[in-house]
């Protein structure tokens, strides 16, 4: 299987590259974020590797960073999600994003990916949320922990306001401690996200 592939960056496309090693070209598959990411055709590129092997096709997939790479394998643990779905899903949103929404239980904002429903976003939320490493630079998830926090946060979200912002907020609400009760922390919460 190959699994990094370092060389010449031939053509570059939105969702493909052609990178030249040993004087063979090889077409791989990239999402949006990575296409971004990349130097100028004629650079020297190094890329994390996903060798797809099906009966009728090998493809391969790159990734520029190793976690992107890792949560495209998870994603396509994910019953009903192929290679194809799972690079499609990585375009649409960046991997710590995709990462923090699946361990937020954030089905809505999953949904707003082309290609994804409703029923394909609660699955990836039941079958990865446990499987993910957690986050990068985040001490402690603020996820609440009683049902009246829960509740709170569910009313900001349903407000428009970004679930990480309210989540944010909403744990200086509880560490404050004044507040317990749905209305006083709801109020209080609001208030810090007006500001």
């Amino acid at each position: 299987m190959i699994a990094h592939l370092r060389g010449r960056l031939l053509t570059k496309h939105p969702n493909q590259v052609v990178v030249e090693t040993g004087g063979v070209g090889y077409e791989v598959n990239i999402s949006v974020p990575t296409f971004s990411e990349l130097p100028a055709s004629g650079s020297e590129v190094a890329l994390f590797i996903h060798t797809h092997v099906r009966e009728d096709l090998i493809a391969l997939y790159g990734f520029l960073h190793p976690a992107e790479k890792q949560l495209f394998e998870k994603l396509m643990t994910v019953s009903g999600i192929g290679a194809k779905l799972a690079i499609t899903i990585l375009s649409g949103m960046a991997a710590d994003e995709m990462a923090g929404a699946i361990r937020g239980n954030d089905v809505a904002r999953l949904t707003r990916i082309p290609g994804i429903g409703r029923k394909t976003a609660e699955r990836m939320v039941l079958e990865l949320r446990d499987k993910l490493p957690p986050a990068v630079g985040t001490s402690a998830p603020a996820i609440p922990v009683s049902a009246t926090e829960e509740d709170v946060l569910s009313a900001l979200v349903n407000l428009g306001y970004q679930r990480a912002a309210a989540e944010k907020t909403l744990a200086a609400v509880v560490k404050n401690g004044k507040s317990n009760s749905f209305d006083a922390m709801f109020r209080e919460a609001l208030a810090g996200l007006s500001k």
